[in-house]
């Protein structure tokens, strides 16, 4: 159920400028799924420094919050995204290390089922090369998907491109996984 007027995303933020402590309610909102995201993209180590880090950033620029959006949901996605990818290194290094370890079962087989099967627990070999192997652009928008669970729209706003790009981003990388997992194309 969407927020009210008093109580969606846009107006909490808005009355932080005032009142800081607001910010809190955003934080409470948002830093599970924030915290959920980085650690699949990253590890749980480096979880909790993008999260704080996320939250830091959206405090300190949430005068530039554009209110016609009445959830903070991909803005926050967004500055994630943009901190992952400083870590970036360090996602790529995790993906090769867990793409070398020991081949495991797979459970289903199928990259559109991305979300239920990146994890640091969940990771399979295969997978994490074919994660390694997208370039930025495809792998943000894909786990933003997959993962983060965010609309194509959302994840257009979050990345600060057009929707068409999103689905073009999806589409590419869910080839090179099919093609990594070995999945056949449902062309």
């Amino acid at each position: 159920m969407p927020p009210d007027l008093r109580t969606s995303d846009a107006s909490i933020i808005a009355r932080s400028r005032a009142e800081p402590e607001c910010f809190a309610e955003i934080f409470d909102r948002y830093f599970p799924a924030i915290h959920r995201y980085a650690a699949v993209r990253l590890g749980s180590a480096a979880a909790d420094d993008v999260a704080a880090e996320t939250f830091l950033a959206a405090f300190d620029q949430r005068h530039r919050y554009d209110p016609a959006w009445p959830q903070a949901r991909p803005w926050l996605y967004g500055i994630a995204t943009n901190l992952i990818g400083r870590h970036r290194r360090s996602e790529l290094r995790l993906y090769r290390a867990l793409s070398r370890t020991a081949e495991r079962e797979a459970d289903d087989g199928h990259a559109d089922r991305v979300a239920e099967r990146v994890s640091a627990e969940q990771l399979t070999p295969a997978l994490a090369r074919g994660l390694a192997a997208l370039g930025k652009g495809d792998r943000d928008a894909l786990l933003l998907v997959a993962c983060a669970e965010l609309s194509y729209g959302e994840v257009a706003a979050a990345l600060g491109i057009p929707v068409g790009t999103v689905g073009s981003r999806v589409n590419r990388a869910r080839r090179v996984l099919r093609s990594a997992l070995s999945v056949p194309d449902e062309r």
